[in-house]
Order: structure tokens, then C-alpha cells, then sequence
């Protein structure tokens, strides 16, 4: 079958040498991208290899025009890729393989979007090490609109960390939303179940990444989460998130028990809780004072036109 013609689109900050490796490891796969477009929120710093590739399109961008899903909507519109993968800096494909099982994903029958297991980093700590086999299992699978009474929430999950789309379903759909703080994938792979089309998730297209966030960092991050869920009612107002969180949680204190870790649930418990309130917060965030907004926040930049 006929390669198609691929492009890889990566926003990035303040790029460092683990960006320069990224590019080295994507000119290495076994199906290479027939173009990388870096689109760069200024910040006085690029890496002068990358800047100096021709194989790299550079976009540069202040910091008040970064938006999730408007920055990465213009590196899609001024592409003419038939299938367009979108990543973040601080991914790193697992393989040479990673490109080329994301392809073989999206040829399945009308699936629009395809997007990677994340394998945790050798800095991960525990808790966020069973998040990642919990979010991304070993074995691939197929979702469509038929999936929604049983994986709930999940049926939409998919993550621009590293998911590729097929060009001509994303430009039927309006692509990502111009203006969104936050899970500008779930709301286009929304869109795709929604639509008809199906998500599929690639078990054998691995990059490694992870974080080790802290109590308040995931406050923030679940605050900006439910943000874009509360603005989203159409995706997102008929089913409950909180289930799965829940879920989550019984399943990774069991695992600490399991592993004899049973002190860590005290970790577990704090992290579910940060979460779950930076949750309910952002749920509310129309009821609340700007000043606690950007208290909240991980995005103050998304609030300075309100």
C-alpha cells in the first residue's frame, strides 16, 4: 500500500536537547514523517541544530496566541498531509515503530483518529506509574458510538501527546477548537464518535512519558480539565467523569497493597483529593471571581480577554 504523505506538528517551549533527540528519533523511524512543523511560543531559547534543519518547518508565536487547540488548528490548516500527527515536546517515541502502528491504526475501517501508549519515564513514581497502565493498557481496541453505556467517559479519551488524525475527517469536522484551555483532543475525538467515525487506541505505538506532579499542580491541571468540560456541555454535560475517577482510585490503592506499598495511599488519597477539588472548582469556574480564576488556574494566559 502507497505511503501516505505524513506530517509531524509539535508546539513547543523553550525546546531543549530532549526535543533535538525527539526529532532524531522521528527521522528514524520506519515510516519517517515527510515533514516535522515546530511551532514555537517565543521564549529567547531554540535549539540551533533544529532551527537550521531543512527537514523542520518553524512557526514562531507569542505567548498571548498559544492556545491548546488554536495553535495546534493552525499547524493543521496550513498542512497538506494526508494524515497529521500531533505531539508534545516531551514525548519520546519508544521504538522505530511509532509512526508506522499509528498508520496502520488509522487504515482501520472509519477510524479517524489513533493515539499512543504512554509508557511511564525511569523517574516515575508509583502512583502515576499504575495511572499510565491504567490509562493505557497493553492491548489495542477500537471505540465507537456503541462503546459509550459501557466505557462512559473513556469512549472519548484520546491524547495529543501523541495521536495521529486522518486529514480529510478532521477538515469535515471543523478540526480543533479555535480557543480551548485544555482537552482539545477529547472534544475532537468527540466529534468523530459523534459523527460516526471511530477512535482507536494503538497498544504497539509507544512513547515515554509521565510527570510527577505534585498535590497542587494536579489541582490546577484538573481545574483547566473541568474548565473545558463545563464549556463543552454538548461532549460532556450526560456523562459523569467522577466515575471514573473513582475507579482509579480503588484500583491504585488495591495495587499499593498488592505491592506492599500500603503508606503510599496517604500520597494516593492527598493527589485524589487536589484533584477532585480543582475538578469541582473548574465545574463552577462561572461562579467565580476572576481572581480566584486565576488563582486556580495552570493557564492564566486563557483568561486575559475575559
Amino acid at each position: 500500500m502507497e505511503k501516505p504523505v505524513i506530517e509531524v506538528i509539535i508546539p513547543t517551549y523553550r525546546p531543549d536537547s530532549q526535543v533535538v533527540e525527539l526529532v532524531r528519533r522521528l527521522k528514524k523511524q520506519t515510516v519517517p514523517p515527510d515533514r516535522i512543523h515546530m511551532i514555537d511560543t517565543r521564549s529567547g531559547s531554540f535549539p540551533e541544530e533544529l532551527e537550521e534543519d531543512p527537514g523542520i518547518k518553524l512557526t514562531r508565536i507569542e505567548p498571548e496566541r498559544f492556545d491548546h487547540g488554536g495553535t495546534r488548528a493552525m499547524g493543521a490548516d496550513a498542512s497538506s498531509a494526508e494524515i497529521l500527527i500531533f505531539m508534545t515536546q516531551d514525548a519520546m517515541p519508544a521504538n522505530p515503530n511509532l509512526i508506522e502502528n499509528l498508520v496502520k491504526a488509522l487504515r482501520q475501517e472509519k477510524v479517524g483518529a489513533a493515539y499512543a501508549r504512554q509508557l511511564p519515564a525511569k523517574d516515575c513514581r508509583v502512583i502515576e506509574r499504575y495511572t499510565r497502565s491504567f490509562n493505557y493498557p497493553k492491548e489495542s481496541f477500537v471505540k465507537s458510538w456503541d462503546d459509550l453505556p459501557k466505557m462512559g467517559i473513556k469512549t472519548y479519551f484520546c491524547s495529543n501527546v501523541c495521536a495521529a488524525y486522518r486529514k480529510d475527517i478532521y477538515d469535515s469536522l471543523g478540526g480543533f477548537e479555535e480557543r480551548t484551555i485544555f482537552n482539545e483532543d477529547m472534544i475532537l475525538a468527540a466529534k468523530i464518535i459523534q459523527s460516526g467515525y471511530r477512535v482507536a487506541y494503538a497498544a504497539d505505538a509507544e512513547v515515554i512519558h509521565s510527570h510527577n506532579y505534585s498535590v497542587r499542580q494536579q489541582f490546577h491541571r484538573n481545574f483547566d480539565l473541568a474548565v473545558s468540560q463545563a464549556e463543552h456541555p454538548e461532549i460532556f454535560e450526560e456523562i459523569r467523569s467522577e466515575d471514573e475517577g473513582i475507579k482509579l482510585v480503588k484500583k491504585t490503592a488495591k495495587h499499593l497493597l498488592d505491592i506492599r506499598k500500603p503508606w503510599l495511599i496517604v500520597t494516593l488519597v492527598m493527589q485524589s483529593a487536589g484533584k477532585y477539588l480543582g475538578y469541582r472548582l473548574g465545574k463552577r469556574y462561572q461562579k467565580l471571581p476572576g481572581w480566584v480564576i486565576r488563582k486556580c488556574t495552570m493557564s492564566p494566559l486563557y483568561w486575559e480577554s475575559d
